[in-house]
């Protein structure tokens, strides 16, 4: 008998150590194991990743910063020289460097501002920082910033008194001892940009809201429904029937190939709003402007451009933003091949189309030369 009670009593013992032992382990290893699904939780959850190859916005306050001291122009100048010879190449290889009569080929110096001072010659595209280089050109031509502060006059208007429209021999003579450049932005972004601004938020009594009222009256399948002005997709119909019907497009949005014919001149610097800052600053320095002017882009958008790229676009079709590319675009679309641009990015934006036959239409518009991905530079 005293030997089951001593043995009972040593049983109990050890299940009273065993439960100590499990108990303090526990207590130990739970908030350790805690620890580690936290910190191992953001390697272990599903990366969201970014879907679409969107342009990133640069924002007014970072595109104003003052340059590095320590800047090396260097690089940004093999970087715009890659560029000049691309747009040589790609002119080329669509014989886009071959005068003609037609508007692809007939060389137009209508838009280009001389500045035969400071020897500093620009093609005007507007939406591709226009706002900011007009207000450069008029403060070359010696407006002060008051009064371009003050002015009611509108900035183009007020150069052209400066910079009259040269002629073809004039500018050609001009481009020999001159730094002459070009600013180019995404086409896709460009175009809603110019939306948004012209149509979007257009003021009363002008011309963009008559038109922005002609195309609702045109396309909006449900009358007397909000928006008052033309929806996105409403402004695409309108665009792509405009090529069908070879009307003259609005400058605006205008293609670069056609506003600039950049194929027909020899352009020393291809700026790119993707990298503006820098461009900007390099063109600024080579032209020895330092003390005069300074890198900026004005009216950069409102909002933030990936996001308003998303909202936009997502609001067309699929085969919308094809024809955007195809058919607006078969001179449009020169401007995606000569400034190194792709559709990547867009077309996944788009809302899958009811009819399929639609979707197939759009795709077989494309042409054998397929535009790739662009190299990165």
């Amino acid at each position: 008998m005293r030997l089951r009670k001593r043995r009972r009593n040593h049983s109990n013992g050890w299940k009273v150590i065993r439960r100590c032992v499990f108990f303090f382990t526990a207590v130990c290893l739970i908030p350790v194991l805690l620890v580690l699904l936290v910190a191992t939780d953001h390697y272990m959850r599903p990366v969201r990743h970014v879907p679409f190859n969107l342009p990133q916005m640069y924002s007014e306050e970072n595109l104003l910063s003052e340059p590095s001291k320590t800047h090396n122009f260097s690089l940004v100048a093999k970087r715009l020289e890659m560029r000049r010879k691309h747009l040589k190449k790609v002119c080329k290889i669509l014989g886009l460097d071959k005068p003609a009569n037609d508007t692809l080929h007939k060389p137009n110096a209508w838009e280009f501002l001389i500045n035969v001072k400071h020897r500093l010659v620009w093609c005007n595209v507007f939406k591709a920082a226009s706002t900011s280089w007009m207000y450069n050109f008029n403060i070359l031509a010696g407006y002060s910033p008051k009064f371009l502060q003050r002015s009611k006059v509108v900035p183009v208007t007020l150069a052209r008194q400066k910079y009259p429209r040269p002629s073809l021999a004039s500018l050609r003579k001009a481009l020999k001892n001159s730094i002459s450049f070009i600013i180019a932005r995404h086409p896709f972004e460009r175009l809603l940009s110019a939306y948004r601004d012209k149509l979007q938020f257009s003021l009363p009594h002008t011309y963009h809201r008559k038109l922005g009222k002609e195309i609702i009256c045109k396309y909006r399948r449900e009358k007397n429904t909000n928006p008052k002005w033309p929806t996105y997709s409403e402004f695409v119909e309108y665009l792509v029937d405009s090529v069908k019907r070879g009307d003259r497009l609005d400058m605006h949005w205008a293609p670069v190939v056609e506003f600039c014919t950049p194929c027909m001149f020899d352009i020393k610097i291809i700026a790119h709003t993707e990298t503006l800052q820098e461009d900007q600053m390099y063109l600024i320095n080579k032209a020895g402007l330092n003390n005069i002017i300074k890198p900026q882009w004005k009216n950069a958008g409102k909002g933030a451009t990936m996001l308003q790229i998303e909202k936009y676009y997502s609001q067309l079709t699929r085969s919308q933003i094809l024809q955007l590319y195809h058919i607006y675009s078969f001179n449009f679309r020169f401007d995606f091949e000569l400034f190194n641009y792709s559709l990547s990015g867009y077309l996944e934006l788009g809302r899958p189309d009811k009819d399929p036959s639609v979707l197939l239409a759009a795709i077989t518009m494309k042409d054998s030369n397929a535009n790739s991905m662009p190299q990165i530079y």
